[in-house]
């Protein structure tokens, strides 16, 4: 093991957050009961809002940013977790109140610590990562509600061409349904039909006001935009139907009236990814191994040394990577 290794370090400086590359020791570390050797962390909305300083996403400073992170366990002091247990950690406050994953090492609570399923590879539960399972709880919490089974009903996907996009489509085309995508960069939608979209609308149809109540369509949706874009997708879902919302890049507002819900029964289902009960973590990775095409998910990934995390947080936050981003820490 070495004794010094780098880490992504969130610091303040006059008063905000600045980013850069430090050299830790294990002693720099929380004192929490596991330990693990980071062999792989991935790229996410809040990463960029984090490294560039364009969010104050870290709640405590210093923070080693990096909200999922993929290794082998090599020291534990809980009975739950031993040597050579190969983990995934997505949320539980990484990046925010806690240190994150874009460390070659990282002490972490035992509760914090999922299982590898058998199915993945470090690389691609990265690959996966916080997106992958929030789109995975997304399709879940839809399936639940119950509308968007049946013939040729149309399930949208916004921000189609990011992360949660990327799998949303590919999980809800595998399970048999009629996706359309949103997306604002045409040069994406071959990419988007090779994953199982069958249409697409211009996301700029949708970040337009609308009316409280517009012609409806979806009989569920899955969104990452959050604002106006939210807004009209619930003034379209069909009577009875859902949109799951995970994500607030176009902004955290929503200028929407109750008209869909009281009119029409439409249900605007929140999901919490990083503090979702382990009961809930579970089924999305459940349904990861069920219905993920691993191909497909090799086709939405590039694989990236954590040298480059300073460039491409950038690029996220621009919207301007595709897919997903898996980090190697090692190098």
């Amino acid at each position: 093991m070495t004794d010094r290794f780098r880490a992504m370090v969130i610091e303040d400086r006059d008063g905000g957050p600045v980013s850069g590359f430090k050299d830790l020791t294990l002693a720099d570390l929380p004192d929490h009961d596991v330990l693990v050797e980071v062999h792989f962390s991935t790229l996410n909305y809040k990463d960029g809002l984090a490294v560039t300083g364009k969010g104050r996403i870290a709640r405590r400073l210093p923070m080693i940013g990096g909200v999922d992170l993929a290794g082998i366990v090599i020291e534990s002091r809980s009975a739950d977790w031993t040597t050579g247990d190969k983990v995934v950690v997505n949320g539980w406050g990484l990046s925010e109140t806690e240190w994150g994953g874009d460390s070659r090492f990282q002490r972490l609570k035992p509760e914090w610590l999922t299982r590898l399923p058998d199915a993945f590879t470090l690389e691609e539960s990265m690959a996966i990562g916080t997106a992958g399972y929030t789109a995975a709880l997304a399709v879940r919490a839809l399936e639940d509600w119950g509308t968007i089974a049946g013939d040729r009903r149309e399930v949208l996907v916004t921000g189609a061409a990011g992360g949660v996009g990327s799998v949303a489509i590919t999980l809800l085309a595998a399970r048999g349904y009629t996706v359309t995508a949103s997306t604002g960069r045409p040069e994406t939608h071959d990419y988007l039909a090779e994953l199982g979209a069958t249409g697409f609308i211009d996301r700029n149809t949708l970040s337009e006001k609308g009316g409280a109540l517009q012609k409806e369509r979806w009989a569920g949706a899955i969104d990452s935009v959050g604002s106006t874009t939210l807004a009209n997708v619930l003034a379209q879902t069909v009577q009875g139907g859902a949109v799951a919302a995970c994500g607030l890049a176009g902004g955290a507002d929503l200028p929407a009236t109750v008209m869909p819900h009281i009119l029409r029964g439409v249900a605007l289902i929140g999901i919490d990814s990083v503090m979702a009960s382990h009961a809930r973590r579970e089924k999305a990775w459940a349904l990861l191994v069920e219905s993920l095409d691993r191909d497909k998910l090799a086709r939405m990934t590039q694989q990236e040394p954590l040298s480059r995390l300073p460039e491409l947080a950038e690029a996220i936050v621009a919207g301007k990577v595709r897919g997903r981003v898996v980090f190697d820490v090692t190098k």
